[in-house]
């Protein structure tokens, strides 16, 4: 088959920045293709293209398809596509993203292997969020605790700066229009940001999975993450936008395109990747676009791949 005209794989070092990205687009009801180095969207409204190396997230709900070579461009740029429920409000799967070098996932792996460095790793997330406290010889029961107490806190403070009623968080899965607006404004930002904190989780070449105080789900390091904003960032605009709230309104998409709104200065995503390598203790300069492979060496030193060895 003859090679079909289109851009060159993009080098990784031709890439814009994580952090200089859009966070994330939600496309439902429409078709997605290629044109060049851009993806073209088209639904009953017309056609848009968009350059897909500035795009942090594409969020792919009901009724989208999306062509082989569109997937094949968002995958050399390394944009994060997940496939996503109505309102996108659902997780279902997600598309591999930009990730050559194992510097970051070879010491997450390290890290919450080893008990000790686990929970050392834990408490410096309760310490991002418990400022000017010392929380370095509490148990993993009583920063849990403390965290309870604090989220509780914040839901009847930004119920009262809102005047919004709050009894709790209460929702279903597969059914969001059965919880009343707070709870259907926090089920779609909390996924949104789940899908930020992803992106950039994996653009680093980190495990999704391998988390530090959530576990046992692929997904366990994105909830650490983004644990880390929710007070400050989805929580408040929940309650925001339910003060607002008039019955026939999309709170599902209100909710995505405010915070999309919020996020397009990049701040949090340049924020994700600093706390990351904080967490992680990786120096802030670490080269992510080395493209190399070698073979493990039980001498401490790794050694070429791509040469035929001899047993002396």
């Amino acid at each position: 088959m003859k090679n079909i005209a289109g851009a060159k794989k993009t080098d990784l070092s031709e890439l814009p920045r994580i952090s200089d990205r859009v966070s994330f687009i939600y496309v439902e009801h429409a078709k997605i293709n290629r044109i060049d180095s851009a993806i073209t969207v088209s639904d009953y409204r017309g056609l848009v293209n968009i350059p897909v190396s500035l795009i942090g997230v594409l969020m792919l709900g009901p009724g989208t398809d999306i062509s082989h070579r569109a997937m094949e461009i968002l995958g050399d740029v390394g944009t994060s596509v997940i496939w996503v429920g109505e309102r996108g409000v659902r997780h279902y799967a997600h598309g591999r993203s930009l990730a050559h070098s194992t510097r970051f996932l070879e010491k997450q792996a390290k890290l919450v292997s080893n008990k000790r460095t686990r929970l050392d790793v834990a408490r410096k997330m309760y310490a991002m969020r418990f400022k000017d406290e010392d929380v370095s010889n509490l148990t993993m029961q009583q920063l849990r605790g403390r965290e309870g107490s604090r989220i509780r806190k914040v839901y009847r403070d930004c119920s009262k700066k809102f005047n919004v009623k709050w009894e709790k968080r209460d929702y279903k899965v597969d059914d969001f229009e059965d919880g009343d607006p707070v709870n259907q404004a926090l089920s779609a930002l909390n996924v949104a940001l789940y899908g930020v904190c992803h992106s950039v989780i994996v653009a680093l070449g980190m495990s999704p999975g391998l988390g530090f105080v959530h576990t046992g789900h692929d997904k366990s390091f994105v909830y650490d993450i983004a644990d880390l904003y929710k007070a400050e960032i989805t929580i408040p605009l929940a309650f925001e936008l339910a003060s607002k709230y008039k019955e026939g309104d999309d709170i599902g998409k209100l909710a995505r395109l405010s915070l999309r709104d919020r996020m397009v200065d990049g701040k949090l995503m340049r924020k994700i990747v600093e706390d990351l390598q904080f967490l992680m203790d990786v120096p802030v300069d670490e080269r992510l676009d080395i493209d190399s492979i070698e073979l493990w060496d039980d001498k401490d030193t790794n050694v070429k791949y791509g040469i035929s060895y001899k047993e002396d």
